[in-house]
């Protein structure tokens, strides 16, 4: 399993924009992904809910987790959503 921690760079968090943005890009791996704030409960990384539900707000520390097989490349382009400012 290969993980990647990163923070958020969306001004004002991971919101409906930016969270839909990820989901999406999650559910096309074609792999199981989750997300975690802190130490808190993992999330599908698909779900919108789930990760609204997280609460995530700018600057925060999340884990991403993925089994894909290339999960290298997988984090990489996820993360770079993550850090993004999709609010600027």
């Amino acid at each position: 399993m290969a993980e990647r921690t990163v923070l958020i760079g969306s001004t004002h968090g991971l919101h409906a924009r930016p969270a839909k943005l990820f989901t999406k890009a999650a559910a096309a791996v074609g792999a199981p992904v989750t997300l975690q704030k802190g130490d808190g409960k993992p999330v599908n990384a698909a779900s919108i809910l789930g990760v609204i539900s997280l609460g995530i707000n700018h600057g925060d520390s999340v884990t991403l987790n993925t089994e894909a097989d290339n999960a290298e490349s997988v984090l990489d382009s996820l993360a770079e959503l993550l850090l993004t400012d999709h609010d600027a």
